[in-house]
């Protein structure tokens, strides 16, 4: 009987309990192995050049290199290697500039432990995944022309000035007192963008400011 050679696949996550969970997830799955874990872009680029995987699986809001930039990478040194993108960001922006860079796959952050194994398996028949959620939205026309071009478009001005205040490092009291705010509001405020953005930590939102690269006032 001949035996299925595993796909080998390299996990992509600045926070190390995420990737023990991926990796442990997509490890039970059939015929799947994961042979590498990496924590930034440039990382991921030295580490998918060592190994030469199969699949990467590649969180786009990374340290320094940014997922879109190692993707676009990735896929320029190694052709046969197929990235799955995986986001909280389900807007259609992220997903274009994720597909445009070469990656195989969408898959919401959501849905990775029902969705991954379905888009590596995918990705490996020469298949294209995005999550069935964000096809929905595409369907209804919800991701269509009428998205905003950039993610920061679904902000309100006081809400991009308080980002732009806590890109700069301001504190809360600081971005009040320079919106004429108090501190309490500015901290709703930051929460709401947060949930807009789809982002769950202070750190995480300046990066995703920074990569997305946030327009100035």
């Amino acid at each position: 009987m001949k035996t299925v050679p595993l796909i080998r696949i390299l996990v992509v996550d600045d926070h190390s309990v995420v990737r023990d969970g991926l990796a442990s997830i997509l490890d039970r799955e059939d015929g799947m192995r994961v042979v590498g874990c990496a924590a930034t872009g440039e990382e991921a680029v030295g580490a998918a050049q060592r190994l030469k995987p199969e699949i990467v699986v590649m969180d786009l809001v990374l340290p320094e290199l940014n997922g879109i930039d190692a993707t676009r990478l990735i896929i320029q040194a190694l052709p046969r290697t197929h990235v799955i993108a995986y986001s909280a960001c389900h807007g259609s922006e992220h997903v274009n500039r994720a597909l445009r860079a070469g990656a195989h796959g969408y898959v919401l952050k959501s849905a990775v432990v029902a969705e991954l194994p379905l888009a590596i398996n995918a990705a490996i028949a020469g298949n294209q995944f995005v999550s069935p959620a964000i096809m929905a939205q595409m369907a209804k026309g919800v991701l269509g022309t009428d998205i905003p071009r950039s993610p920061f478009d679904l902000l309100s001005a006081r809400e991009r000035e308080v980002l732009r205040g806590i890109v700069t490092g301001s504190t809360s009291s600081d971005i009040g007192l320079h919106l004429s705010l108090s501190r309490k509001t500015v901290d709703t405020y930051r929460g709401r963008i947060m949930t807009k953005l789809g982002v769950a930590n202070r750190s995480n939102l300046i990066r995703f400011a920074l990569e997305f690269e946030l327009p100035k006032a």
